[in-house]
């Protein structure tokens, strides 16, 4: 019965910003493991961050230096920080969080950069 919803897309300029938000309904959601990932029309999905229980992150290198993962596990939400925007960050991104039973997938926002 668990929802992922995702907010904070949209258009963009190069250069700009955007926090993508991705909030777990339920009371204990307990998130062990956050993800983003992004598709652009004709490509596979690919990953852009994780966020694990351990608290390791890891990033893709397109992003690197300029996107940041965080979670805040009172709201059950995981977030993408992404700065320094480019054109081809333009896609549909995903998010995934994960507790120690079920893994959860959001619907998907859009990105555009572009001027």
């Amino acid at each position: 019965q668990v929802q992922l919803v995702e907010s904070g897309g949209g258009l963009v300029q190069p250069g700009g910003s955007l926090r993508l938000s991705c909030a777990a309904s339920g009371s204990e959601f307990s998130i062990n493991y956050a993800g983003w990932y992004r598709q652009a029309p004709g490509k596979e999905r690919e990953l852009v961050a994780t966020l694990a229980g351990d608290g390791s992150i890891n990033y893709a290198d397109s992003v690197k230096g300029r996107f940041t993962i965080s979670r805040d596990n009172a709201k059950n939400t995981a977030y993408l920080q992404m700065n320094s925007l480019k054109p081809e960050d333009t896609a549909v991104y995903y998010c995934n969080l994960q507790n120690r039973l079920w893994s959860y997938w959001g619907q998907g926002i859009q990105v555009t950069v572009s001027s």
